[in-house]
């Protein structure tokens, strides 16, 4: 009994010790951080570049980047004058604006427009690319195939989400429309459903971002099924007028009448000489 008061009193004395707490508290620290080193996803920067790809893609993108970026964007991507930082941009960020043929840009213009793609860029310098951007900081990959298939999404869940968030810009069909400052919203049209996904995930030039927690995956692949099933669409009236909407249709209709009322009225002061001659 008395060795056993005596451990419990030394045990009481250590945990009465000045730097008890410190060292409570750095155990603490220590057990949180490692918790978080093997919970958090992705890793280090290297580990993001090769799961977008293999590390010779990183080596090879960068070489691409040199060649085709480093002008603009500096040669180690930490942005200049002329072009902001890619480091933190993500591969979803490269794939979406040099597939569409955006960058490299042609000018500085308020807005790069889409163009059609350079000899050197293939489906492999795009992954090459991406890799190497996404080894300098993370950011969003780019989508899996089942992520942006239309099939598997539901056009009308996709419609209403389409209709809260981007008819304000691209309007109701995705015909696009113009923005402040000469910049513009681009028709939908011609943009693949991983482009489709990749701009709501990055949010390229005047667009905001929808990141996950704002539109989840799945409600970007219903809104992905909405834009591709308006394509298949028919204009039961006749003409969709480019779709852009009742400005057009007005002007139209007013062309068209007026014209028709004067043809109406040139007829009738005709017809009203040759009465009386």
């Amino acid at each position: 009994m008395i060795g056993t008061g005596n451990s419990v009193n030394s045990i009481t004395a250590r945990r009465r010790h000045p730097l008890a707490r410190y060292a409570v508290v750095a155990l603490a620290l220590g057990l949180l951080g490692g918790g978080y080193a093997v919970a958090a996803p992705g890793g280090s920067s290297a580990d993001a570049a090769i799961a977008s790809g293999k590390a010779d893609d990183v080596a090879q993108g960068k070489s691409l980047f040199v060649a085709h970026c480093a002008s603009c964007h500096g040669m180690n991507a930490e942005g200049t004058a002329k072009a902001p930082t890619l480091v933190g941009v993500g591969a979803a960020a490269v794939d979406f604006q040099v597939s569409t043929g955006r960058m490299p840009a042609a000018d500085a213009g308020p807005q790069a427009p889409r163009k059609p793609l350079g000899e050197w860029v293939t489906p492999q310098a795009i992954d090459d690319l991406a890799a190497y951007v996404q080894s300098l900081g993370g950011g969003p990959a780019r989508p899996a195939a089942e992520q942006v298939d239309p099939a598997k999404g539901d056009p009308a869940k996709g419609g209403e989400l389409f209709r809260a968030n981007c008819i304000q810009c691209h309007n109701f069909v995705g015909a696009g429309g113009a923005l402040t400052y000469g910049k513009y919203a681009p028709p939908l049209n011609p943009a693949t459903p991983t482009q489709i996904y990749e701009a709501m995930a990055t949010g390229p030039q005047a667009m905001p971002v929808f990141n996950d927690s704002t539109i989840t995956p799945d409600q970007k692949r219903d809104m992905i099924a909405y834009i591709t099933h308006v394509r298949q669409q028919v204009d039961p009236g006749g003409s969709g007028l480019g779709r852009i909407g009742p400005v057009t249709e007005g002007l139209v209709a007013w062309i068209v009448g007026l014209s028709l009322l004067i043809l109406a009225a040139i007829w009738i002061t005709a017809k009203k000489r040759r009465t009386h001659a």
